[in-house]
Order: C-alpha cells, then sequence, then structure tokens
C-alpha cells in the first residue's frame, strides 16, 4: 500500500484530523507531517491571548500516525487492503514526555519505530520533531485492532 493510500482509511476526520501526510512507511516504522493551523478549534481556549497546542493534542497526533496509520499499513499487509473498512485501531496507552511548547502556524514531524505488532496489537516508540528536527516530545503508546460489522 503507498504511503498516500493509509490516509484513505484514517478514519478521523476535520477537526479531529492531525495527520496531513504520511512520508514513509514500511512494516517497522511510520513517519507523518502535521501543520497545526492557527484556525484549530482548541486554540480560542487554549490559552486566550496566548494559544499553545494541548498536550493532549500532541498525543492524538503522535496516535494517529504512529499507531493508527502504522496499524491500518500493517493490517492491509496481513489481512489484505480490501479488509480494512472491517478494522478500527484503538488507542490504548501512553507514556510521554515533553521537551517543548507547539504554538500555532507550526509544522510537526512524527517518527515512530514499531517494537512489537502481535493479534493486532501495536506498541511504538514515538517522536514528535520540529521541521529542524528538535524534540518536541517522546513517547511510548499502544493501540488494539479491533474488527467490527457495519
Amino acid at each position: 500500500m503507498e504511503a498516500a493510500k493509509i490516509l484513505d482509511y484514517l478514519p478521523q476526520q476535520k477537526p479531529f484530523r492531525f495527520v496531513d501526510e504520511i512520508l514513509e512507511v514500511s512494516e517497522e516504522h511510520i513517519k507523518g507531517r502535521y501543520t497545526y493551523r492557527e484556525t484549530e478549534f482548541f486554540y480560542p481556549g487554549h490559552f486566550p491571548g496566548n494559544p499553545v497546542t494541548p498536550g493532549v493534542i500532541l498525543i492524538e497526533t503522535m496516535a494517529q500516525i504512529g499507531i493508527v496509520c502504522l496499524a491500518i499499513y500493517k493490517t492491509g499487509l496481513e489481512f489484505g487492503e480490501e479488509s480494512l473498512p472491517q478494522w478500527q485501531t484503538f488507542f490504548t496507552d501512553c507514556e510521554a514526555d515533553f521537551h517543548r511548547t507547539v504554538y500555532p502556524g507550526e509544522t510537526v514531524i512524527v517518527e515512530s519505530k514499531m517494537i512489537f505488532w502481535r493479534r493486532m496489537k501495536l506498541r511504538s516508540e514515538i517522536k514528535m520533531l520540529t521541521e529542524s528536527g528538535e524534540t518536541i516530545a517522546s513517547a511510548t503508546l499502544s493501540g488494539m485492532g479491533v474488527k467490527y460489522d457495519k
């Protein structure tokens, strides 16, 4: 599956999709990009007059790229692309460290390296970086694929 095709299967949509592009993907890793636009729904309240991106949104961005998108790719390899509409990946746990603030208008790069994939559970080491390579956050995240009928 091509990297751009993964976004066709990503269930999150605006205003809660935090993936603009998948830059590269393999069985062991994924790399994606997102720009936090000044018009994001959360900035007016976080914080008025001094908007910053909430940590929970940074984690969500890392989960969407580093867990959900990678799981989409791996599920497609394992069961075939035609099976993807039957699967949903849910974020299950997180351990994260934050190293700097992200402001409106900033673009982040998320790099994820798989720790393990078994029985539809994925755990990855994930880094969020600035475009110049400065570390914003690092985390270990997990997710679980669940099969369902529409």
